[in-house]
């Protein structure tokens, strides 16, 4: 049974702010990410964000067994992603990162179909055609040059897909602030794990790493990701990724607001592509829906 239309349309809204809070947070990881930065800087994040939202729930016990289970899979599923993003960073360019980590787009769909059997609407094929198809010009530019990171990109592509697939199929189940909470310890766990093992002692400047982490873990974490969880209580996959694929359009239009960097004619196609197919995916839920 689907949700009714007011309640998909705040949960999309929900997904669209956290789209814009990742957009502009990229840069904070990219910098970390070329020092050396990635399991203990998102171990540091994380576990930070998750300190606060456990905070606001007084510190009381989150969920049971079942509960902690599903939790770990998506810890597990946003660890990988996460990993693999920042390690990706440091051998490709931010153009091809923002590209290949699109692709969960495709990815989403694809998994959808071959272990749910949920084949996808002509057109929600066509909204995910146009978002990659935007992407490609927005981060490419239109010349895409592969690089030694693209292949960590790609397979962190596909943790990010299988993480909005269990959020929209599983974690519904559950209160969207403890599932949070519990996700963000679960990553933070495995990252400080690892990162202690491959990168202490750390290289990262203390001087840039502190403000990354306050900020990536409050607006990127605590908030962004949280609103992730809450919008997918309403949102099916496939959609909520067009969604949440408005990252890179957002992470480079505040580069070229904030930063004074230069917008091509290639990459304003590209932003009205992705805008386009994101309005194709809302269009689905005003009409066809209602008609149903």
């Amino acid at each position: 049974m689907r949700s009714p239309t007011g309640a998909r349309l705040k949960a999309d809204a929900l997904l669209l702010l956290a789209s814009l809070i990742w957009g502009t947070a990229f840069v904070a990881q990219r910098l970390v990410g070329q020092q050396g930065g990635v399991h203990l800087f998102n171990g540091a994040r994380f576990g930070l964000a998750a300190f606060l939202l456990w905070g606001v729930q007084r510190f009381r016990p989150l969920g049971g067994r079942d509960f902690w289970r599903w939790a770990g899979v998506a810890g597990a599923l946003l660890f990988s992603g996460s990993a693999l993003q920042q390690a990706g960073l440091q051998y490709t360019t931010a153009g091809n990162a923002g590209f290949i980590t699109s692709l969960y787009t495709v990815f989403v769909p694809l998994l959808l179909f071959f272990f749910w059997h949920e084949k996808p609407a002509l057109y929600t094929v066509l909204a995910v055609a146009m978002a990659v198809g935007g992407a490609y010009l927005l981060s490419a530019g239109g010349g895409f040059k592969a690089q030694r990171g693209d292949a960590l990109e790609i397979i962190g592509a596909v943790f990010w897909a299988g993480h909005v697939i269990l959020l929209g199929k599983f974690a519904r189940r559950y209160r969207p602030l403890p599932f949070a909470t519990a996700q963000f310890a679960v990553t933070a766990a495995l990252s400080l794990a690892v990162g202690f093992f491959l990168e202490w002692p750390l290289t990262v400047s203390v001087r840039l790493m502190i403000p990354a982490v306050l900020y990536t873990g409050i607006f990127s974490v605590a908030i962004a990701y949280t609103l992730q969880v809450w919008g997918q209580q309403h949102t099916p996959p496939t959609d909520a990724a067009l969604i949440l694929s408005l990252e890179s359009v957002f992470a480079l239009l505040s580069g070229w607001l904030v930063l004074g960097e230069s917008l091509s004619l290639a990459q304003g196609v590209g932003c009205a592509l992705i805008f386009g197919g994101v309005m194709l995916s809302q269009a689905d839920v005003l009409f066809f829906r209602q008609r149903a």
